[in-house]
């Protein structure tokens, strides 16, 4: 079973702990990672975008010349696609680009991207985060001190008003829930750091699935 060292605030090793199998010891599926990730982000699409045809476009009602006689090719509208301020050809309408992924693909996908971040070191866990009141100064200092860098995602077991306050005006920074964790925010991230309480949030999910 795989291990991680559970640091404090100031970069100390505070003990170890065993991290479920099932989520960190997977196999690794680059393809199914790829497959949820794109039906993801294809969900956060609004799908609003939008072009007028032809049937759309104000005006054009009146045949721009007559048929026969005049040396031109024939016309039957301003608006037709190939004038200047006419409609759009084939252009898109709004539409949904939900892609469909099951809850096994899901599941295999997360404990890809967990397994794949243990075995390249981007995890990183610390046994509590406690501050007096919203400083970032302090936020600072941790990641400092547990020598994070580049973009880190810091995995919370549930939504905590002063430390997600405290690390929102740093930039490299994003906060995820356990209970929600997504493979995008995962492979996204150049360092995961999990709170105690995020992988007893995983420990128990993993129990209950298996």
């Amino acid at each position: 079973m795989a291990k991680i060292d559970v640091l404090d605030a100031q970069g100390k090793k505070s003990g170890s702990r065993d991290l479920p199998a099932g989520l960190f010891e997977a196999t690794v599926s680059v393809p199914l990672m790829h497959q949820v990730v794109v039906a993801g982000l294809a969900g956060l699409r609004a799908g609003t975008h939008s072009t007028k045809t032809r049937g759309d476009v104000r005006g054009g009602g009146k045949k721009p010349w007559r048929q026969k006689g005049t040396g031109r090719a024939r016309q039957g509208s301003i608006r037709s696609p190939q004038w200047v301020g006419g409609g759009i050809a084939h252009g898109p309408r709004p539409h949904g680009h939900e892609l469909r992924v099951n809850k096994k693909m899901k599941r295999g996908a997360i404990r890809s991207a967990l397994t794949d971040a243990l075995q390249s070191g981007k995890l990183a866990a610390i046994d509590e985060l406690s501050f007096d009141g919203p400083k970032t100064a302090d936020a600072a200092k941790i990641l400092t001190s547990l020598e994070l860098s580049g973009k880190v995602l810091l995995v919370l077991a549930e939504p905590h008003d002063t430390v997600e306050r405290s690390f929102r005006n740093i930039s490299s920074v994003r906060i995820a829930y356990a209970p929600s964790l997504g493979v995008y925010e995962v492979i996204a991230a150049d360092r995961v750091l999990f709170t105690a309480g995020a992988l007893d949030v995983l420990d128990a999910r993993e129990a209950a699935a298996s």
